[in-house]
């Protein structure tokens, strides 16, 4: 087990494509760090830049306190597994499982045969190291469940038993850190919910640090201790994974998470005499004493008005029993109350999605002019409904629209 740091690491390819930007990121002992990010944003050069398989163009990677930028990848005492799962072909499951620990007990055939001959008492005890492989194997492959595999070759598995081979030839190594490269992307949806399920058994039982690197929200969300969002080369935020969901950093954060995109109102924040209000669309919105000292930092001398972004996610919305008229009219005074017509309906079998024409908006986020709202299953609403909604006032978001960064993160 072992602490991973990373400290202004930066990763500069020869044509000049600058991969990782000055990350620094600290991994405890016994955690598992989800890196997630979409592709191209540098999460698998950074893991491979902590395994060895990159070198560092500037900063310094520490393993266990250990500096090991001049370390070696097979003396850096971790494991990875890679997405596309790199067995040996020609060699069974038992033989995949081994050969990593036999060299390194023993080297190859002709090391061997020269250590019995020069050095007899180092080729004795590494053969009773050797001996002891069996029973890791074995070990490794009840607690995933391949025992029944050990004969088979990689050909003859499945893309789930594959992996749990890979998974496995790590686990027999005992490293201080696991790095996984996207392993579960190759799987089907039941599989890979099923591998989830496996690989956070294993954290449990094997207490030790991994790093795990996926594009995938729902692996973020349900696997990690922590997790830390990349874009762009560079880390924008590490957090728990609901502190991730509920408090994003920026709007990059916000509309990366969600299996249903977040809600973006363009919008503006006006100062008046007993604080700061929103105004944007039909939606109106006195903000508290706490949100008004923080909107302040925003306005220039003799500004009145900023521009902003109220962001909102889809099960932040929910119907209300209002008639009509008075949405209209609480529209331009309490605020958070509205119509829309829904123009597409989406049932997801435990909830509804409900696509609605926010009227004139001009949305920021990936579907312009529209919002969606998440609903009971059993909700009855069909295309060309006219919905009453009204915004939990507690979950609303309050971006800047030109750095995107989340006004009210230090107080919500």
């Amino acid at each position: 087990m072992a602490t991973v740091s990373l400290e202004r690491i930066v990763k500069r390819f020869p044509d000049g494509t600058l991969a990782v930007d000055g990350v620094d990121l600290e991994i405890f002992d016994r955690e598992f760090l989800v890196v997630v990010g979409p592709s191209g944003c540098g999460k698998s050069t950074t893991l491979r830049l902590i395994a060895g398989l990159e070198t560092c163009t500037s900063g310094e990677v520490r393993i266990g306190g250990r500096s090991v930028n001049a370390v070696a990848p097979r003396d850096r005492d971790v494991a990875m597994v890679f997405q596309s799962y790199a067995l040996y072909p020609q060699l069974s499951v038992y033989r995949n499982l081994t050969f990593g620990l036999k060299l390194r007990f023993g080297g190859g055939v002709l090391a061997r045969g020269l250590r019995k001959i020069f050095q007899p008492r180092r080729s004795a005890e590494l053969a009773r190291l050797r001996d002891g492989i069996d029973l890791q194997v074995r070990q490794a492959a009840q607690r995933l469940s391949i025992e029944h595999l050990l004969n088979k070759k990689p050909h003859q598995l499945s893309g789930g038993e594959c992996q749990r081979v890979a998974l496995g030839r790590a686990i027999v190594r005992e490293p201080a850190a696991f790095l996984l490269d996207e392993p579960l992307s190759n799987l089907d949806t039941k599989l890979r919910q099923q591998m989830r399920g496996e690989l956070r058994r294993l954290h449990r039982e094997l207490q030790t640090t991994i790093v795990y690197v996926t594009h995938d929200q729902v692996d973020a969300m349900t696997l990690g201790d922590r997790v830390a969002v990349m874009n762009e080369g560079r880390v924008v935020q590490v957090g728990r994974p609901l502190e991730i969901y509920q408090r994003p950093a920026n709007l990059f954060v916000a509309q990366f998470f969600g299996t249903a995109p977040i809600n973006l109102v363009p919008g503006t924040v006006i100062r008046t005499a007993a604080g700061c209000e929103f105004s944007g669309h039909k939606l109106r919105l006195v903000l508290n004493e706490d949100e008004s000292q923080v909107l302040h930092r925003l306005f220039s001398v003799g500004e009145t008005r900023v521009k902003v972004v109220l962001g909102f996610r889809p099960e932040s919305v929910t119907r209300t029993d209002i008639s009509p008229a008075a949405v209209e009219e609480s529209a331009g005074n309490t605020g958070l109350e509205f119509g829309s017509n829904v123009f597409e309906v989406d049932r997801l079998g435990e909830s509804t999605l409900a696509h609605l024409q926010f009227d004139d908006v001009e949305s920021q986020g990936e579907s312009s002019g529209s919002l969606v709202v998440r609903l009971p299953a059993e909700s009855e609403v069909e295309p060309g409904d006219r919905l009453r909604l009204e915004i939990d006032r507690g979950k609303i978001l309050l971006f800047d629209p030109e750095s995107g960064q989340n006004l009210l993160k230090e107080i919500k």
